[in-house]
């Protein structure tokens, strides 16, 4: 048997032996169709709705893909969604991280038009797409590949089902993060950079490539600098990815109980994934507010400089000048899927790393709309990406399982 049949047999060896639950009509408790019965062919029982046409191993069988498959689509799906949303990425990404004052990016559309005109798409727009895609490729691989491994063997354990999809929301992000961090680091340090001795932004960066990027923050700052905003990220992105997958797979079971189908089309496809991010967008609005405050607004104070009475240089006087230009380099960005939140001018420093505490002082001094400032950009970030994100999932999950069937079919006519 090869590596590769291994590891297919390993991945898909987790659903064939669990016990089936139903709910619905006809659906499983992770929102998937189990057959293609009508109102007629179900019955009340002890466990709910219940199909007596069908035995359960081959409604386990239908009604969830192979890990592989699901790891395979939500990598591809998830970064071409990531790829698509990356230039409004890199624009508030200048935003928020514009050392001028007055501010040279304002506005979304003039923000973009002045980047597309001085820097062009691929070293403008487009910059830092590299980390990106390399990042978001094995995380997302990881995040879907966790998720249906946990969620399967919750239900099959006996939780709730909204309880095991917040769940695995929340441990499939945990795991992803750790390839992530370090890959949207370097990401939007290369997207506030721009291109290479950028004439028209000085952002305080300055990198030739990709690696050079890499060898630089780890020779000059360290290796745990590709972790930097870790704490912040996570704050934020888990009850995201939790509410995210919690609100969609309750959408794709309405929406299949209303098609009475597993096929649910195009529109309710989009729908239930848009729906689902925009919502989630809004509900961490909040911890998307304190992350960006968090990490653009707190700067570390240079040491103090310490003239030589000669008038030269002294050694502690080049020594706080290095340090200073170090910390400029590690001036604080927001990392992660894009913060749609810009700091308005005159806004409270947050002086603390700690959430609560940013959200209690933000409330104090801006209200409840301090909390949601920038909400609307939020809202329409998570909702395309996720409508994208989620569609193309469900198209490429399927087009494995009509690929798998048709090769079982030629190896069996053989």
């Amino acid at each position: 048997m090869s590596l590769a049949s291994k590891v297919a047999n390993l991945f898909s060896s987790g659903s064939t032996n669990a016990e089936t639950n139903r709910i619905g009509f006809g659906f499983s408790e992770d929102g998937l169709s189990r057959g293609k019965d009508t109102f007629a062919d179900v019955k009340f029982g002890s466990e709910g709705f219940a199909s007596e046409t069908m035995a359960p191993k081959a409604l386990e069988e239908e009604g969830r893909s192979p890990y592989l498959h699901c790891m395979i689509a939500g990598g591809l799906g998830g970064t071409t969604g990531d790829m698509l949303m990356h230039s409004l990425d890199t624009v508030k990404t200048r935003q928020q991280g514009d050392p001028h004052i007055p501010p040279k990016y304002t506005s979304m559309s003039s923000s973009y038009a002045t980047i597309l005109r001085q820097e062009g798409l691929r070293r403008g727009l487009y910059g830092g797409w590299l980390p990106a895609m390399l990042g978001s490729f094995p995380g997302t691989v990881i995040f879907f590949g966790t998720y249906e491994y946990s969620k399967r063997h919750l239900i099959d354990s006996g939780v709730t089902p909204w309880i095991a999809y917040l769940s695995s929301g929340f441990l499939a992000d945990f795991a992803a993060s750790f390839v992530y961090v370090p890959s949207e680091v370097l990401k939007t340090r290369l997207q506030l950079q721009g291109r290479y001795n950028n004439p028209f932004f000085k952002s305080g960066y300055n990198y030739k490539s990709t690696a050079h990027a890499a060898r630089t923050i780890i020779r000059q700052e360290g290796f745990s600098a590709l972790f930097y905003g870790y704490k912040a990220t996570i704050l934020r992105d888990l009850p995201f990815s939790a509410l995210q997958f919690a609100f969609y797979e309750q959408g794709q079971t309405w929406a299949r109980e209303w098609k009475k189908s597993r096929d649910i089309g195009l529109p309710l496809e989009l729908l239930t994934g848009a729906a689902a991010g925009g919502l989630s967008g809004v509900i961490t609005c909040p911890l998307d507010v304190v992350k960006t405050r968090i990490q653009t607004q707190v700067n570390p104070a240079a040491r103090p400089t310490v003239k030589n009475p000669s008038g030269g240089s002294s050694a502690v006087q080049v020594k706080a000048e290095a340090t200073s230009s170090l910390k400029q380099q590690i001036r604080k960005i927001s990392t992660s899927s894009p913060s749609t939140h810009t700091p308005r001018p005159g806004s409270i420093n947050l002086d603390t790393s700690s959430l609560f505490k940013g959200l209690k002082l933000i409330y104090k001094t801006e209200g409840i709309g301090g909390w949601f400032r920038g909400v609307g950009p939020r809202f329409v970030w998570t909702s395309v990406q996720s409508g994208c994100m989620l569609v193309l999932y469900q198209s490429i999950k399927g087009q494995l399982e009509v690929y798998t069937a048709s090769v079982k079919d030629e190896e069996s006519a053989v």
